[in-house]
């Protein structure tokens, strides 16, 4: 027995009878920090693969070009985070979660800090998009190893009549840290030159994350820690296990599970980062106002990612993965009409769809499909979301912006069909395979 369970072993013997809603609640505020923390880094690369990256990092003949290559490096996150997540895994395995988490989330704060200091393509050439390259693998790598059990372990001590209340808190991180992105980007798109703006305005947002996440880390380990909630991840059966042999005992639910988000995943770049892209490119719009309308659309899903708590508890977790699959499938075939029906279009789109994404990914992280064994749950959780982000988001950005440019805008709105599909079938499959809905609850 290593070191780290050996201490969880004595923390679970000391540890006396808990009130589960108590845990509950102060597991809550670490779960939103931490949640928060990590969609900051990851929306302040996204706006700036938009804004900034096309004009300074690549030689290409035309601004679209130029987007599109700042959309492939921007998908790397996305590739490297199941790499992490097995990197990190072992780490914890041998030094425990406390070495785990200090340095996957330095390693994703630093990622994102380093960005802030490259030159551009006209200093130093095609090792500017190298290095971009290499530092946004960095954040994906940190992102992948940031997983603290914290959000399954916030599930599995909700009461059970509060279930979807509870496991729809992580996913108000989503919101907020795209809240805080924007809301700097809007500070210096509405206050600098163009010219000063992508000089030296756009590093700022970047420099931010150092000192939130070092503010997250302090929150996340102030409870891991605790022998308190050291005996909840032993009772729990909340540890790491290698990757390999959580595949080979449970391969069918990480698989089928990591379908059952894809209606979110997908909607969550088609509403915030695919639609800068294309006003960017096609429009005169204001930018900085553009962003404010983004701005807005966050607390509206913010709200209604709360609702979602409140409607799964009432009518069920799966039927409203259902009916959100089912509105984000008919909300798809809109895509055209609004983003080619002028500013009122546009900000209709934003404010819609995020809306339809709060009510569906307020309940997709808090239940996968299938069942794990307790050995599995803390490995297979994280495992599961690495996949779903990685077939649903992803590539959102490049492949919605690509076919729409080189068919139309229709074809964006298939592309989010596609997801919605997937979500169905998934749940369809489950039904089927697993009467009982079981609560398994992932990372945010």
């Amino acid at each position: 027995m290593t070191g780290s369970a050996r201490r969880l072993d004595d923390a679970a013997t000391d540890l006396g009878p808990h009130d589960p809603e108590t845990a509950a609640s102060r597991i809550a505020g670490a779960v939103v920090i931490g949640r928060t923390t990590e969609f900051f880094d990851f929306f302040v690369y996204g706006i700036a693969s938009v804004l900034v990256f096309p004009k300074i990092f690549f030689a290409a003949p035309d601004h679209l070009t130029a987007m599109l290559y700042s959309f492939a490096i921007f998908s790397l996150a996305f590739v490297a985070r199941p790499i992490g997540t097995f990197i990190f895994m072992a780490i914890d395995r041998h030094y425990g979660p406390t070495v785990k988490l200090t340095a996957a989330l330095f390693l994703l704060c630093g990622s994102t800090m380093a960005i802030s200091f490259l030159p551009g393509y006209a200093d130093i050439g095609i090792l500017a998009p190298v290095l971009l390259a290499l530092f946004r693998i960095g954040q994906g790598l940190g992102l992948g190893g940031a997983w603290d059990g914290l959000p399954s372990l916030l599930a599995l001590n909700a009461p059970p009549h509060r279930r979807g209340w509870y496991s729809m808190i992580p996913q108000l991180g989503a919101t907020v840290g795209f809240m805080l992105a924007s809301a700097l980007f809007i500070v210096f798109t509405g206050w600098l030159s163009p010219e000063d703006f992508l000089a030296w305005g756009w590093r700022f947002p970047f420099f931010v994350a150092l000192a939130l996440n070092v503010v997250a880390l302090f929150a996340r380990l102030r409870l891991i820690v605790t022998p308190e909630f050291a005996a909840l991840f032993q009772q729990k059966e909340l540890q790491p296990q290698p990757a390999l042999a959580t595949l080979r005992a449970h391969g069918r639910e990480v698989l089928i599970g990591a379908f059952i988000p894809l209606a979110s995943y997908a909607m969550f770049h088609i509403v915030t980062i695919f639609p800068l892209s294309w006003v960017t490119l096609n429009t005169t719009e204001n930018i900085s106002e553009f962003l404010t309308v983004e701005f807005i659309g966050a607390i509206i899903g913010g709200l209604s990612i709360m609702l979602s708590g409140i409607l799964a508890d009432r009518i069920g977790r799966r039927k409203l993965l259902v009916i959100g699959a089912i509105a984000i499938a008919i909300f798809s075939f809109f895509t055209e009409p609004l983003l080619t029906a002028g500013t009122a279009g546009h900000y209709t789109f934003v404010l819609l769809g995020f809306a339809l994404l709060g009510l569906s990914l307020g309940q997709a992280r808090g239940a996968l499909a299938s069942r794990f064994s307790p050995t599995y749950r803390y490995t297979g959780a994280a495992m599961t979301s690495d996949i779903a982000w990685l077939i649903g988001a992803g590539f959102a950005p490049i492949v919605a912006l690509g076919l729409s440019t080189r068919f139309d805008l229709s074809f964006a709105g298939y592309y989010l069909l596609s997801g919605a599909v997937c979500t169905l079938l998934a749940l369809a499959v489950v039904y089927k395979t697993d009467a009982p809905e079981t609560v398994v609850p992932a990372r945010a």
